[in-house]
């Protein structure tokens, strides 16, 4: 491979980073989308990672923060890690981080998206726990949004 070939893999990369952490699973996928030549591309990556600009740990950190933000449960991230490439050995402890926040953030999104009152009857509430499910929260995360998300 010609070292133009590899500058411009390198730029590529290094461009699709300035705008935000990527995983090191993505940004090989992105990569080989427009690139033939795999060794190349994990030889880039490889690089990249040596000189830590390109972290799956920092990654993992950036997308548990944006996706708690967005109101997303525990179950939901860590999966979404998964998919992404990041190894669970990353992923757990950065989601872990939040343990004490998890509950909290449950109740928050079941009274922004359905208001504080208690569900009207046993439908409405099989409702919001499946919307609550949906979003990554666990069973007792749910519970307690029911329990404490009353006014």
């Amino acid at each position: 491979m010609e070292d133009s070939d590899r500058r411009e893999i390198r730029e590529r990369a290094v461009r699709l980073l300035a705008r935000r952490e990527h995983s090191r699973h993505e940004l090989r996928a992105k990569l080989l989308r427009r690139e033939q030549d795999e060794a190349a591309v994990d030889e880039v990556l490889a690089e990249l990672a040596d000189e830590r600009l390109l972290s799956d740990q920092r990654f993992a950190e950036a997308y548990v923060r944006a996706r708690y933000g967005q109101g997303h449960g525990p179950l939901k991230i860590r999966a979404e890690l998964q998919q992404r490439g990041v190894d669970d050995s990353l992923a757990a402890p950065e989601v872990n981080a939040y343990a004490d926040d998890w509950a909290a953030l449950a109740v928050s999104v079941r009274r922004r998206r359905f208001g504080g009152g208690a569900p009207a009857d046993l439908r409405e509430r099989q409702r919001q726990y499946r919307y609550l499910a949906g979003r990554g929260f666990t069973s007792e995360q749910i519970r307690h949004a029911f329990e404490d998300g009353q006014d």
